[in-house]
């Protein structure tokens, strides 16, 4: 190169100036490299110096590195605690109600009757979500609110998910109460698993969108919850469909919001057993003011 050449770039590998002068050369610009003060420098003619650095920084920027992935979430210990006290509250009525430990229209003064919803009874839309129709109707949920339960307890804690399972659950059943037709009922834990669902989807969704990852496992999360949802969520001759979807959309707000990194911060710092003596706390509530009703 002559005394008029520019330097667009200096390292102190040569090799760094190698790649640099073939993508140079590929795209017709001439250079040299020259070792001057313990450094390679590339250098280009004076009237190429301005077309030289603008394919350089393109270089550059093609050639950066990806930035590291966000830390992922921590996955909490002890998630099978709140499927043992789910299972405990299901088979427990089940037992009680079954065996006349309690007063014999127990089943009617818990389950959701729309009628009694709208004149008051707002418990109802909790106590419901414990009382099950038959022993398949209740193993079913079961099998169902273990798995995702389990699953949503591993992502936010097992106080927290199964508070906002419990509290979700119950807001669905509530709001199918308030607007459903007079005598309208329903009984079932599937309400509180879909809300399950929705929960653990949208916030794995969320979660996945801050990381730099293909479209399909950024969405993966959310279209496996809708595909359980319309498969799971629909079966059967006398499924409450509507209380499946508003189970599943209510757990879909309260996942988005539980994933925001401001609040997701806050909730994995929060002491999970408070959260768990709420939920349990709320469905004893409910009981409570059903059998005094």
């Amino acid at each position: 190169m002559t005394d008029a050449g520019a330097e667009i770039y200096r390292s102190l590998a040569r090799q760094d100036c190698e790649d640099r002068a073939f993508m140079l050369r590929a795209v017709g610009v001439a250079s040299a490299i020259e070792l001057r003060d313990d450094h390679y420098v590339l250098e280009v003619a004076a009237p190429d110096a301005d077309r030289a650095s603008t394919h350089l920084s393109q270089y550059e920027a093609e050639n950066r590195p990806p930035p590291p992935d966000p830390p992922a979430a921590p996955l909490h210990p002890h998630a099978w605690v709140g499927c043992v006290g789910y299972a405990v509250w299901l088979i427990g009525v089940a037992y009680a109600i079954s065996n006349g430990l309690v007063r014999l229209d127990a089943f009617q003064v818990g389950e959701l009757h729309a009628a009694r919803v709208q004149s008051g009874q707002w418990w109802r839309a909790w106590t419901a979500l414990t009382l099950h129709v038959s022993g398949p109707h209740l193993v079913a949920n079961l099998g169902a609110g273990i798995w995702f339960g389990y699953l949503a307890g591993r992502q936010l804690g097992v106080g927290v998910a199964w508070f906002l399972i419990v509290a979700g659950g119950g807001l669905a059943d509530l709001v199918e109460g308030l607007f459903a037709p007079p005598w309208h009922r329903s009984v079932g834990a599937s309400t509180a698993v879909f809300t399950a669902l929705g929960l653990m989807s949208a916030y794995t969704w969320h979660e996945r969108l801050r990381q730099p990852q293909r479209w399909v496992q950024r969405w993966g999360p959310l279209v496996a919850g809708v595909i359980l949802l319309g498969w799971l969520g629909t079966a059967g001759k006398d499924t409450d469909i509507m209380a499946h979807f508003l189970g599943f959309g209510i757990g879909l707000l309260l996942g988005a919001t539980a994933a925001l990194p401001a609040v997701s911060q806050r909730l994995h710092r929060l002491r999970q057993w408070p959260a768990g003596l709420a939920a349990i706390a709320i469905v004893a509530v409910a009981w409570a003011l059903a059998l005094m009703s």
